[in-house]
């Protein structure tokens, strides 16, 4: 659900940042932004946006919401705002296993990605 790719950037430590793009389907949103470790949990700081996808399909629907970040490398856990709710991923219900979630131990789920340097 995400890729990396380097930044030459440095981070306050001297750690160099790495460009980071994070992408959500969330079909029918209407605004999904992101929040994690890496913004103190802050739901209205990274908007993320609507790209529709290239396929003729004639589906206004069909595309990915994404954001670029300079994140530091190490493991960051984050979650998706989609309309104002949050959420690990979109398509994550109940009974659907979340490969990308771990638990956070406020009875919910994160998603977890882990950035190089």
């Amino acid at each position: 659900m995400s890729n990396t790719e380097e930044s030459q950037e440095e981070g306050s430590e001297g750690a160099k940042k790495v460009k980071t793009r994070i992408t959500c389907r969330a079909e029918g949103a209407q605004s999904v932004w992101i929040a994690g470790s890496f913004n103190d949990w802050k739901p209205d700081e990274f908007p993320m946006e609507w790209q529709p996808e290239s396929v003729p399909s004639g589906d206004d629907d069909e595309g990915i919401w994404v954001v670029e970040l300079e994140l530091l490398p190490g493991r960051h856990e984050f979650k998706f705002v989609v309309d104002g709710e949050w959420c690990c991923s979109p398509d994550c219900s109940g009974d659907h296993v979340c490969p990308d979630c771990v638990e956070n131990g406020h009875g919910s789920m994160n998603r977890v990605l882990e950035v190089g340097g």
